[in-house]
């Protein structure tokens, strides 16, 4: 009995100590405006991800349509996301239809700016355009605080630090 409560107790210390000295990922809260160009047609949904340096998918920060059955139809970021399907915090509820703004706040991890990740938007509307990369740019200190055009169905971001 000694022996069973001896590597209960070890094990609980071990537990602790780990816990105790990872520190949690500091997020920078930064509002975004989507600004739509005058199209068209159905609502766009929007994903923005987080891409590393190897030009690959880290982690969605935020959908702008939450109808899942539609995700297939974003097929660079469904190559990512679809393969786990883990829960996603950030889904906003309707899409932007043409002309619209909408305003959202991303959680961005504080130890990715200025370390070569970038930030991507990719938009689809239904019997449309598809653009992987409607949107895209270093994330960087100067970046959190500026305006970017689009290539397809977003007219501008505009990102503001809160």
């Amino acid at each position: 009995m000694g022996a069973i409560f001896k590597r209960t107790l070890i094990a609980m210390v071990t537990v602790f100590l780990l816990v105790a000295f990872i520190k949690p990922v500091e997020k920078m809260s930064v509002k975004c405006l989507i600004q739509m160009t005058n199209y068209t047609g159905e609502g766009a949904y929007v994903v923005i991800s987080l891409i590393n340096p190897e030009g690959a998918y880290e982690e969605t920060l935020y959908v702008q349509g939450k109808d899942k059955e539609w995700y297939s139809d974003i097929p660079e970021w469904w190559k990512f996301y679809g393969k786990r399907r883990p829960d996603i915090d950030a889904i906003s509820g309707a899409t932007i239809s043409g002309g619209e703004r909408k305003i959202n706040v991303l959680k961005i991890p504080s130890d990715k700016i200025d370390a070569g990740y970038n930030i991507r938007f990719e938009t689809a509307v239904e019997d449309q355009e598809y653009y992987a990369e409607d949107v895209q740019f270093e994330l960087t200190s100067e970046s959190v605080k500026s305006k970017v055009e689009g290539k397809g169905f977003i007219r501008y971001v505009r990102m503001i630090p809160q």
